[in-house]
């Protein structure tokens, strides 16, 4: 079962749309490495659709042919490096869910900065079967809305500094 995206509406939308926006004309939108090259220059495009009108789950569907074959290989701590692991059979899952949310919290700041309210309330919008401790204990925190959009601005691809969400597959 996936994300409810209980606040998905054409208001939330309007405001995901303009950050990937902000994103593509800044020259930040964040490009996995796991994107074959095509992938790359279809991504954008994907994502302002699946913004507009569809879900994490199209996103998902749309990427799952756009992927390397393989991942990067890493470095040991030896400083010897990995034979290229195959791509892992979900990485278009959680490419998807994880930056569709972002772009949906990023949306929903937004759209409360533009209403005028201030906070904005930490909720599990996606059931896990094995929620962290770290995520449970976010649960109806309250942060402020712009600093938290700030933080997400900053932070493609890289575990924010708010820590919101906290990791993939938080369901936050």
């Amino acid at each position: 079962m996936g994300f409810t995206f209980t606040n998905l509406d054409k208001q939330t939308r309007a405001h995901m749309v303009q950050e990937i926006e902000r994103d593509v004309a800044a020259g930040r939108l964040y490009l996995s490495d796991n994107l074959s090259p095509q992938g790359r220059a279809d991504y954008p495009g994907l994502l302002r659709t699946a913004s507009e009108t569809g879900t994490e789950v199209k996103l998902a569907a749309a990427l799952h042919t756009r992927l390397n074959s393989h991942e990067k290989p890493r470095q040991l701590r030896s400083g010897k490096m990995t034979k290229p692991p195959v791509m892992r059979i979900n990485a278009h899952e959680m490419l998807a869910e994880g930056e569709f949310n972002r772009f949906y919290a990023r949306g929903l700041c937004a759209r409360a900065i533009a209403d005028g309210i201030q906070e904005v309330e930490v909720y599990r919008d996606k059931p896990v079967t094995n929620p962290r401790a770290e995520s449970e204990a976010m649960i109806g925190r309250r942060v402020p809305a712009q600093d938290l959009l700030d933080d997400l601005r900053t932070a493609q691809g890289v575990e924010p500094a708010l820590g919101l969400p906290p990791g993939p597959n938080s369901g936050l």
